[in-house]
């Protein structure tokens, strides 16, 4: 009798670790990334974003006073440093230059790059991360189509600003008409500049790097 027990008490063992080993394979299967599924979900939201920005486009006088209306508040609050950083990127073309590339490449490489990074390193980062900047591109997509503003740069010259993405475009890839490359302005709506996104995805790059960089020099 205890001979016909013994291997039915150490089946039931071996049975329960199988489970467990087999819903741990069904749960890693069902979390792993795969790239031709994620691909197509940024590009269909990227285009979204595209078309809704030229949608919003219109309302000029409108976006003009928004953009008075915050430049009368930062002077009257006392924050109003776009004029004394706008005259030094004017005046000193080694500081105004790299800081137009960095501003006309930033979203198109180098927050792709840190989104493919992180789909290389963790799935729990990388959902998570791209979460976030879906949420926030369609949050600015609503801003700007309900709130149109004109960036400083595109304010007449009598309020004192400077375009340098029109004063550089001879360095760069851009014309005169924000980021877009030459001659595609017609492509983009300079106008959706509340909130800007360009802050908005440099921030989502540097929380990226600062959390998940593993040197120094990344962080």
């Amino acid at each position: 009798m205890p001979q016909t027990d013994a291997p039915r008490t150490e089946a039931a063992p071996r049975a329960r670790l199988r489970r467990w080993t087999d819903l741990r394979r069904s749960a890693a299967a069902q979390g792993r990334l795969r790239w031709w599924t994620e691909l197509p979900l940024i590009v269909l939201v990227y285009a979204c974003y595209s078309a809704g920005r030229l949608l919003a486009r219109g309302d000029t006088a409108g976006a003009v006073d928004h953009g008075l209306q915050i430049l009368r508040i930062e002077k009257v609050l006392r924050l109003n440093a776009e004029h004394p950083l706008n005259r030094l990127f004017t005046h000193e073309a080694w500081l105004g230059v790299p800081a137009d590339f960095w501003y006309a490449s930033l979203h198109y490489l180098v927050t792709p790059a840190i989104l493919v990074w992180l789909f290389r390193s963790r799935a729990v980062r990388y959902r998570a991360a791209r979460t976030w900047l879906m949420t926030s591109t369609f949050i600015g997509l609503i801003g700007f189509t309900l709130l149109p503003t004109c960036p400083p740069r595109l304010l007449s010259p009598g309020h004192g600003f400077v375009d340098t993405m029109a004063q550089y475009s001879d360095y760069g890839w851009w014309g005169g008409e924000a980021s877009a490359p030459r001659g595609m302005g017609g492509m983009t709506n300079q106008y959706a500049a509340m909130p800007s996104l360009h802050v908005g995805w440099a921030l989502w790059c540097g929380v990226m790097l600062w959390r998940h960089g593993r040197t120094p020099a990344a962080k």
